[in-house]
């Protein structure tokens, strides 16, 4: 089981890179920080890494480093917009619980049996 970019999310990451450089890749990644102890990122980067895993969706090359693969496998990462406003969400089976701003998580013990939405 692997990281999962929804349509939505992989058409907002094109649009992006439209605007910046079309040939760069998504990466997404986990920290320590944030106030429930380890928080999510994205970045664009033109470099894939030896421990990256590579994931091709919708026409969008996601990489994950192998530490935080671990923490996101069977993640789900949407983008979605609304009322109050736009933001790409992160379903996690991992996270125990998300705080409030949905940019960090506490990772469950066991896995695979987490609070599984968090904004960002």
């Amino acid at each position: 089981m692997s990281v999962v970019l929804t349509e939505a999310a992989a058409a907002k990451v094109q649009g992006l890179l439209a605007q910046e450089d079309a040939s760069l890749n998504l990466r997404a990644f986990v920290s320590g920080g944030g106030c429930s102890g380890f928080q999510y990122g994205f970045t664009f980067d033109d470099e894939i890494k030896e421990n990256d895993t590579v994931i091709e969706s919708h026409g969008v090359k996601l990489l994950v480093d192998q530490m935080s693969l671990d923490l996101l496998k069977g993640a789900e990462i949407d983008y979605q917009s609304s009322i109050q406003g736009e933001s790409f969400v992160i379903r996690n089976p991992n996270a125990s619980s998300t705080c409030v701003c949905g940019k960090s998580f506490t990772p469950s013990e066991n896995g695979a049996s987490g609070c599984a939405n968090a904004g960002y």
